[in-house]
This record gives C-alpha cells, sequence and structure tokens, in this order.
C-alpha cells in the first residue's frame, strides 16, 4: 500500500530541478512514497548522463568493441571469404551516430514515459529556487509558473570545462557533448586529457580506426585508477598504435584552416585533424537560486551533502554530479532515492560509497570496489592482496584474453573482503560478485566455497579468494 505523506492535511509537494539518473530515479521514489512529484528538466529527461554524456558514450565504444572483433578474428583461425578489400570493416560516422543518438532520444523517451505512468509531472524548461520552500519554472514554450516545495531537489549535473586558450567551435574543437554531430570520421584525433573520459572516448576512436593522440599531464593514463590496472592500458593503447604524451599538459588550442594545433606548455605541437576537450567538467549551480534559500556551494560550486543528500538549507537536497562525490550515475540515482526517502520519513541507510562499483569502460575495462591499492599503501586501510593474472584463465584463453587481472583486498585475521580490481573484457559485469563481498562483508572463504562455473573468467575470482586463505595459514 502507498503511504502518503501529509503537511497540513495535504500531501508533500516535492519539486526536482534536473531530470538526470539523481532526478528521474528520485521522483520514482517519491511518488511511490505517495508525494506530488513535479520534475523541471531543460534538455530532455535522462539529463547529460543519457543524452550526452554515459548512454551515447558507451554506445559508441561497444561500436567500436564490435569492430575490434573483426580486427581479432584472424588470430582465432576465422576469415572472411573472398578478396581483402571484402573483408575490411569500416565505421561510418553519419550512421554510427544517427544511431547513438537515436538510442539516447529513445531511452529519454522511455524514461518520461515511467515518470508519467506514476504521475511525476514534468515541466519542461529551468527551475530556480525563489526562496524557502519555493520554486520558479521558466517554461520552454514562454512563461513562468511558481511552485510550492515542502522538499526541493537539485539534481542539475555538470557540463563539460572550458578553456579561455581552447574555445571548442562544435567542428574541429570539440567538447564530449559534440562528437556526436560529426559526420566524418576524425582523420588525426587529438584527445586532451587522460581521465576516464579522455581514455574512454580515445580508446573508443582507436577502435574506429582513427589515428589517436592522447595528451596526458600526468605520469600515466588514468591517474586516479588503480596503477597496475592504469599501466595495463596505457600498454594496451601504445601496442595498438595510440601515441600517448605523458607529463604534457595543453597550453591552447586553436583551428588553422582543416587542422588543429594543439600547443603543450613546453611549447611543443600537436598537429591533428580534430581535438576532444576532456579536462574536467564544471556544475551547474550558477544562477539557480541557490543564495535565496541559504545553500552553500564550494569554491569549484558544487553543493556539499552529507551522506542522506542534505544541503545546508533545510528542506533543500541534492544529488550527482553537482554535489561533487562520486561522478557515476549510478550514485546519482542512490543519492536522489536516498534523499527522498530521508525527506518523506522512510526507512533509509546513508550513502556507503565504499561499496560503489565503479567501471571504465576502456578495452579491457576496469571496475572497481570498495577500499583500493593507493588506501592501502598510504596507511589508510590494512589489507593483504592477491593479484592473479588473466592469463592463467582457461576461459581468458579461449576468448584470446591476454591482458587483465583479477585483485582481492582482504582485512588480516577476520579475511573480510574489503575490495578489488578487475581488469577484463566485460569486467563490469564481473565486479558485481566482489561487490556484494564488500557490501556484505563475506570472507575469502564464503566466496572460495561458492561454486563457479569451469571454465569461466569469474573462475579467477574464486581462485583469488583461495589463494588469500591460504596465504592466512
Amino acid at each position: 500500500m502507498e503511504r502518503c505523506h501529509l503537511v497540513n492535511g495535504r500531501q508533500k509537494n516535492v519539486v526536482i530541478i534536473g531530470g538526470g539518473p539523481g532526478g528521474y530515479e528520485s521522483a520514482l521514489v517519491a511518488a511511490q512514497l505517495g508525494a506530488q512529484v513535479t520534475v523541471i528538466e531543460q534538455t530532455g529527461l535522462g539529463g547529460a548522463a543519457v543524452l550526452t554524456d554515459c548512454v551515447p558514450s558507451k554506445t559508441l565504444i561497444a561500436t567500436s568493441d564490435f569492430m575490434s572483433r573483426f580486427a581479432s578474428a584472424g588470430r582465432l583461425g576465422v576469415g572472411f571469404e573472398g578478396t581483402d578489400e571484402d573483408q575490411h570493416a569500416q565505421a561510418h560516422a553519419k550512421q554510427v551516430n544517427e544511431r547513438i543518438l537515436g538510442l539516447a532520444e529513445a531511452q529519454s523517451r522511455d524514461i518520461r514515459a515511467q515518470l508519467e505512468s506514476v504521475g511525476v509531472r514534468i515541466k519542461n524548461g529551468r527551475g530556480r529556487i525563489a526562496g524557502p520552500g519555493r520554486v520558479t519554472a521558466e517554461l520552454t514554450g514562454g512563461g513562468t509558473e511558481e511552485l510550492i516545495a515542502d522538499v526541493i531537489l537539485l539534481a542539475v549535473g555538470c557540463t563539460p570545462r572550458v578553456m579561455d586558450t581552447a574555445i571548442p567551435d562544435g567542428e574541429r574543437i570539440l567538447t564530449w557533448q559534440q562528437i556526436y554531430d560529426l559526420t566524418e570520421l576524425p582523420e588525426k584525433l587529438i584527445v586532451v586529457g587522460s581521465g576516464v573520459t579522455g581514455a574512454e572516448l580515445a580508446h573508443a576512436y582507436l577502435g574506429l580506426g582513427c589515428d589517436v593522440t592522447l595528451v596526458s599531464s600526468r605520469d600515466r593514463v588514468l591517474p586516479g585508477e588503480d596503477a597496475d590496472a592504469a599501466t595495463v592500458i596505457e600498454n594496451v593503447f601504445r601496442r595498438r598504435g595510440m601515441k600517448v604524451l605523458n607529463r604534457s599538459r595543453m597550453a591552447a588550442a586553436r583551428r588553422e584552416g582543416d587542422e588543429v594545433v594543439v600547443t603543450l606548455e613546453d611549447g611543443r605541437e600537436v598537429r591533428g585533424s580534430h581535438v576532444l576537450l576532456a579536462v574536467g567538467s564544471v556544475p551547474l549551480t550558477d544562477d539557480i537560486g541557490l543564495d535565496k534559500a541559504g545553500v552553500e556551494v564550494t569554491r569549484s560550486g558544487h553543493i556539499p551533502v552529507d551522506r542522506v543528500s542534505r544541503t545546508s538549507a533545510q528542506g533543500v537536497y541534492a544529488a550527482g554530479d553537482c554535489t561533487g562525490v562520486l561522478p557515476l550515475a549510478s550514485v546519482a540515482a542512490m543519492q536522489g532515492r536516498i534523499a527522498m526517502a530521508h525527506s518523506l520519513g522512510d526507512a533509509v541507510a546513508p550513502l556507503n560509497l565504499r561499496g560503489v562499483c565503479a567501471n571504465i569502460f576502456t578495452d579491457p575495462e576496469i571496475a572497481t570496489v570498495g577500499y583500493s591499492q593507493a588506501d592501502v599503501e598510504e596507511g589508510r586501510i590494512e589489507a593483504r592482496v592477491v593479484t592473479l593474472p588473466l592469463s592463467t584463465n582457461p576461459r581468458a584463453k579461449m576468448r584470446n584474453i591476454t591482458d587483465g587481472f583479477v585483485k582481492l583486498f582482504v582485512r588480516p585475521g577476520s579475511t573480510t573482503i574489503i575490495g578489488g580490481v578487475v581488469v577484463a573484457p566485460q569486467a563490469s559485469e564481473l565486479i558485481y560478485p566482489i561487490g556484494l563481498a564488500v557490501q556484505n562483508r563475506l570472507t575469502v572463504d564464503q566466496v572460495a566455497s561458492t561454486f563457479s562455473v569451469y571454465p569461466s573468467m569469474t573462475g579467477s575470482i574464486a581462485e583469488a579468494a583461495r589463494r588469500l586463505h591460504e596465504a592466512e595459514i
């Protein structure tokens, strides 16, 4: 039975500014708990995650990975009949991007239909806090609407960071939101930034057949990830023909006709046909009335929240990338669900970031959960560690997988599993059993004594757990 939360004899009004994962997931929970829910969204349900970021980029990567299967078929003894010309697979940017945007729009429509089916009101426009308990919706079709809100949730997300010396033009100098307008693949693509977004998109375009140069300001790609995992990915990038420039920071990017020139801080110039800027993001928190509600922001513009998503202002919650907690759709959705449960009086558990499974969609993928190697090395946690290369896994050999490993972290004495790393194709699927173990505080013996299919990739997880048991003897 639905519970109807009342204020002075009426339903609670929940107003959500932003329709991304943090917004639409919280709307579903609030509606289930009996509140009157309104979502204000400017660009489309699903937000950037669905329309210009997560869904499109992962679809692009999936297309690239499909191409890679053709390239590696010969190593499995598989070929194509006919001439050499018939055997060449080629990606067509216009068709690829049309499919990507079509899938994103379909997902957005599905989200809208789901929200409308449970009674959520959707306002197309820009939301702004007008004062305590009041929100103004500036409607896309013209006019404004004033909304009374017992609970306000801010899920406004982020936008790509732009440097004054490298202004995107949407044609040759691009952000990651502009690449789906391309009608031809870049001949020579320069990717600036080797974090998650830069590494993923560099991998995608390399797989689609582009000449790719990755400009990294740090000692290695993916500097925030497990060092062993990042080393594997960088080695794979180089082996497949990507040019990786480490310790190289961009100073500027400019167009020269049909070329782009990226100038590095040491004076070097890198020339290409296109440049993709992946130099971070900034929260979309300007001019949304935060000061009128007394919502504090950091110097970077992020909205600080506690573990139940409360801001500094009573009745105002925030979720997603604008909070600066973790830039993951799953975290945004969880923050939003927790916010609604807390504000509407339902049972709630505070956000537990140690249980978050994260994935980088390179090839191989990198998936992580719980404590990391850096946590161990820097003394934040004491742990035993075992790393098992996938090269010994029989299923990996069958699939011609030579790069990757499984790494587990356990507490000494109790042998409770507290973290893990998987580097493998579809590591996003393989991390789940380790995530279950971390979330539910399972021991290595419990994991090791659980049957795994033979042969399977998950067999390496069970084997790693067995090795940690032996290390305790």
